[in-house]
């Protein structure tokens, strides 16, 4: 089994050159009854703009525009038996077999990257085994790679393409 343990407790390995704002003028947002709505193009429905929401969009934005991942090789909020329990992975890109590929975990921006984020992830990746984990709350980002050949992992300094 892999022991996770978040940067800050080892040495912090954001990607500094990652600014997901810049993808705000690609969000499709309307406003209903005083509430911000974002149009998310994997689920093809428009949904409450919560902070994590839009960290969540912004990140499709940025994998869909900069990284090239198809839209059509990306799910959103999908259901994930952990442990028993019914759980929703925020983010899922799978390669051109169509395995898992890339699995990302969204945070809103207050919320800091820390061990408790880690863990969340890192059980989501126990049932995915999926090569590359990515958790950002926006302003700070961090991706890894996995070996589970030798139970290890290794951060990188840029989100891998497809």
């Amino acid at each position: 089994m892999i022991r996770y343990l978040c940067p800050a407790q080892t040495r912090l390995m954001l990607l500094t050159d990652l600014d997901l704002t810049r993808f705000q003028s690609r969000l499709q947002l309307s406003r209903e009854g005083g509430q911000t709505f974002v149009f998310d193009p994997l689920r093809k429905k428009k949904l409450l703009l919560t902070p994590e929401e839009w960290i969540r969009q912004l990140l499709i934005q940025y994998l869909i525009s900069q990284k090239g991942y198809p839209p059509g090789r990306l799910a959103a909020e999908q259901r994930l038996k952990v442990a028993g329990q019914n759980r929703r992975f925020d983010l899922l890109a799978y390669d051109k077999a169509g395995l898992p590929f890339l699995l990302a975990e969204c945070k809103a921006p207050e919320v800091k990257i820390n061990q408790k984020a880690f863990d969340q992830i890192a059980a989501y990746n126990y049932a995915l085994r999926v090569p590359y984990l990515l958790l950002t709350n926006g302003p700070q980002t961090i991706c890894c790679e996995m070996d589970y050949e030798k139970s290890s992992y290794r951060f990188l300094d840029e989100i891998p393409s497809p």
